[in-house]
C-alpha cells in the first residue's frame, strides 16, 4: 500500500521504520529495546512479524501503531522471515528454511535448500515472490530463488554491480535487503548500512565476451 517496513540491526540501534516510498520519507519509527538485534520482518495482515539475532525471540507488532503486541520464542538464531500466504518461513543462517504457523509461531517442518546436490548455507534475508522463496546468501552478493516444495536452487541473481558502488566505502556492509511490491510487481535491494534503496528489474544474464 505504498509503504515499506524496514527493520535494522545493532545493539543499541535497531529499530522498525515504516518509509513511505513516494518521497522516502520515514514516516514512523520506533526504537528497539537495546538488549535486541532486530533482523528479519514479515509483513501479515494487520501485524509486523519481526526476529531478533541472537536473543532467539520473535517480536510481533500492530502494523498501525507499531507497539507491541505479542512474543514467541525459537530454538536457534533469528536471521530472515517471510510469509507465503499460508506460513511464515525463516531462515537462521544454515542450508534448512523453517516453516511456522502464523497464529501460534510453531515450528511446522524444515526445507534443506540445496544447488546442484550441494548444500546452501549462509541463508540470509527471504522473500516469497510469485512461488518463489528469494533468499539472500549472507557474505555474497547472490540472491537464490527457490522452489518451495523441493528446496532447490532454480536460479541466481547477481547483484555485484550494485554492491561494487560502494566497494570502496568502509561505513556499509553487505547486500542483504530484499522486499517486494506485489500490487505494483516492483523489487527492491538495499545492504546493511546503505543510504538507498534500490528499485531493481531482473534481467537474463549475458556472457561476458
Amino acid at each position: 500500500e505504498g509503504y515499506l517496513y524496514e527493520s535494522t540491526g545493532l545493539y543499541g540501534r535497531s529499530k522498525i521504520n515504516v518509509i513511505d516510498l513516494a518521497d522516502s520519507k520515514t514516516v514512523k519509527s520506533i526504537n528497539m529495546d537495546k538488549r535486541h538485534f532486530g533482523e528479519g520482518l514479515a509483513v501479515i495482515d494487520d501485524r509486523l512479524v519481526q526476529l531478533t539475532y541472537r536473543e532467539r525471540l520473535g517480536l510481533v507488532y500492530d502494523k498501525q501503531t507499531l507497539e507491541l503486541v505479542s512474543q514467541f520464542h525459537y530454538p536457534t538464531e533469528g536471521w530472515g522471515i517471510t510469509y507465503d500466504g499460508s506460513h511464515l518461513i525463516m531462515s537462521n543462517g544454515s542450508s534448512h528454511l523453517f516453516y511456522l504457523d502464523p497464529e501460534s509461531y510453531r515450528r511446522k517442518h524444515s526445507l534443506k535448500v540445496e544447488e546442484d546436490g550441494v548444500p546452501v548455507s549462509n541463508l540470509n534475508e527471504l522473500e516469497y515472490i510469485d512461488g518463489l522463496i528469494f533468499a539472500n546468501i549472507w557474505r555474497t552478493n547472490f540472491v537464490a530463488q527457490i522452489e518451495p516444495k523441493t528446496g532447490r536452487v532454480v536460479g541466481k541473481i547477481d547483484f555485484g554491480k550494485l554492491a561494487d558502488r560502494y566497494k570502496d566505502d568502509k561505513s556499509v556492509d553487505v547486500l542483504n535487503g530484499i522486499a517486494y511490491d506485489k500490487a505494483g510487481q516492483r523489487l527492491f535491494v538495499t545492504g546493511k548500512l546503505w543510504p538507498e534503496i534500490f528499485e531493481v528489474e531482473l534481467v537474463p544474464m549475458q556472457d561476458e565476451p
